[in-house]
């Protein structure tokens, strides 16, 4: 077939501009493909790989892959790469993962929005990408390998402590503009109570904000003199 190379057990089907699966791809060589690359495609469903149940290693890199990625039961696949896709949203794919690869050792989703790494956006740091790590380990405890780097023993045990506690929320898109849009531009947002947005009423009040502070910047732990003062 045009565009397949065949070694062996590892099929490649790259830089077709396929949006799914081909049905041949799976008919031919569902069977016997060990490792099967699509790299360089535009897909956006993987519901072709229900014939693949042999799968060790999958390389899905550069797609259009989103959060409504799905994946069959694949129980002997150890290795999935899903770099430069459209993932945004970490704990559904992790959930998923955990549920249908139970084999997994090896991830990579580096390229994705819900991966912050440094390398690829500059408003990420090595914090961020550490408490990522983290949280991905909590959700797979099998994993030995994560984007480019092997999984430590001392990042396993932080992750069983507190794993769980670096997932990221986000505020949904949708609702935030849709609540700006019922605002006039005389009530554009702000982090204080309404009882404080009257210039002249200067009481003291509490509220909550949206964002949360980590403080990994902040100076003030500094250590002050007491002659400093």
């Amino acid at each position: 077939m045009a565009g397949v190379v065949v070694s062996g057990d590892q099929v490649s089907y790259i830089s077709q501009d396929c949006e799914e699966i081909p049905e041949f791809l799976g008919r031919n060589y569902g069977h016997m493909a060990k490792r099967l690359d699509l790299s360089f495609n535009l897909l956006r469903s993987l519901e072709g790989l229900k014939t693949f149940g042999s799968l060790e290693e999958l390389i899905l890199d550069n797609n259009l892959l989103g959060n409504d990625l799905l994946l069959p039961r694949l129980p002997q696949l150890h290795t999935l790469t899903l770099n430069k896709n459209q993932i945004t949203e970490l704990e559904s794919l992790l959930d998923h993962l955990a549920e249908v690869v139970p084999s997994l050792q090896y991830l990579s989703l580096l390229g994705n929005v819900a991966c912050p790494n440094e390398l690829v956006s500059r408003d990420k740091d090595e914090d961020d990408y550490q408490r990522y790590r983290y949280f991905v380990l909590h959700k797979l405890r099998n994993l030995k390998f994560l984007d480019t780097r092997k999984v430590t023993k001392k990042e396993r045990e932080e992750a069983l402590v507190r794993g769980a506690f670096m997932k990221v929320v986000k505020p949904k898109d949708a609702k935030a503009s849709g609540d700006d849009a019922s605002i006039s531009p005389e009530m554009q947002y702000t982090p204080l109570p309404l009882g404080s947005r009257d210039l002249t009423n200067h009481r003291g009040v509490l509220g909550k904000c949206r964002y949360v502070y980590y403080g990994k910047h902040s100076e003030g732990n500094r250590f002050i003199r007491d002659d400093q003062l």
